[in-house]
């Protein structure tokens, strides 16, 4: 009975629920009907399931840090081996998912989905021990290069651009092997819980420490050496997006900087289009910088920046 009461209360408060309701049916119709050609739309990877994956794997790789507590001894192995599994599993089912959403968009993909996402997942699993190592570089250079760190457990466990490294190396596993929705997933998470916004296609050497953090944007074909250190507001983006004869934006091709090894990146610090930054360079905060510099450069903002030096056309 409160039921009812509630439902005609809200149908007298609300008299064109059901028209509207009516009419985002026919314009979901007709968007499915552009988008899969009429059939059933597929299922789409689970954005809850991705955010679990990625924090059983995270669990995988420092389990004393972000696994439960009291582990210890051969408990540690144990869960490892436990959450492993049940990741890889869910893991491979999600791939699935992407395969088959990418067959249906008409992307070439192999008729069996099953079996091609079991390899994917393989492949990615295969490669965490790498990964592990990788981050365990980029949690010392933090620990370094911050004089306010008192240990490398605190690091890890309350700095926000260690949160997003360590999401962006398996992004970019998931990315490489050509899961990049998941990918896109796992960093759009990442960007959301710590305002850093790394493409999962950025290639990142070891080493790599963001300090603070929020607002970095680091775009898709960035290239970055070992042992670079940015601060937050730093931009690795495009000045420019190229277009095709039809008008719509090309893709697949080098839009953002390479950075050297050994470079440092001050706050504020805008870096755009497909230059190279050399090996050991300093660049000053608030700097914008369109052309490539050689190797120990170091680069302020001397003079006032003019109307031609920004792409008004532009964006990241």
């Amino acid at each position: 009975m409160t039921a009812q009461i509630n439902q005609a209360r809200t149908a007298s408060l609300y008299p064109n629920l059901n028209k509207v309701a009516s009419e985002l049916r026919d314009l979901r119709i007709q968007s499915h009907k552009t988008r899969y050609g009429g059939g059933a739309p597929p299922d789409l990877p689970s954005r809850k399931a991705i955010i679990e994956i990625v924090d059983g794997l995270a669990a995988v790789l420092f389990p004393r840090h972000f696994g439960p507590s009291g582990l210890a001894g051969e408990s540690i192995d144990a869960y490892v081996r436990f959450v492993l599994a049940e990741t890889a599993q869910s893991l491979q089912r999600q791939v699935q998912l992407e395969l088959e959403l990418n067959n249906q968009e008409g992307a070439a993909a192999s008729a069996d989905h099953a079996n091609d996402a079991c390899q994917i997942s393989a492949a990615f699993i295969d490669e965490l021990p790498t990964v592990r190592a990788q981050l365990e570089s980029d949690i010392r250079a933090a620990y370094e290069g911050d004089p306010a760190a008192a240990s490398l457990d605190e690091v890890m466990c309350c700095y926000p651009g260690v949160a997003a490294i360590i999401r962006h190396r398996l992004a970019h596993g998931l990315y490489r092997l050509g899961a990049r929705m998941l990918a896109r997933i796992i960093s759009e998470v990442a960007h959301s819980t710590t305002g850093i916004d790394i493409h999962p296609g950025a290639q990142i050497g070891e080493s790599f420490f963001i300090d603070h953090g929020a607002g970095v944007v680091i775009g898709e074909t960035a290239v970055i050496g070992r042992r670079v250190r940015l601060y937050q507001g730093v931009t690795l983006g495009a000045r420019r997006f190229e277009a095709g004869d039809d008008g719509a934006l090309l893709k697949n091709y080098r839009r953002h900087p390479t950075i050297g090894d050994n470079v440092v990146i001050y706050a504020g610090a805008t870096v755009l289009g497909p230059i190279n930054v050399g090996t050991g360079s300093t660049i000053a905060g608030s700097v914008w910088l369109t052309s490539s510099v050689p190797a120990g450069s170091i680069i302020t903002q001397a003079k006032a920046l003019r109307s031609e030096d920004f792409d008004h056309g532009g964006g990241i």
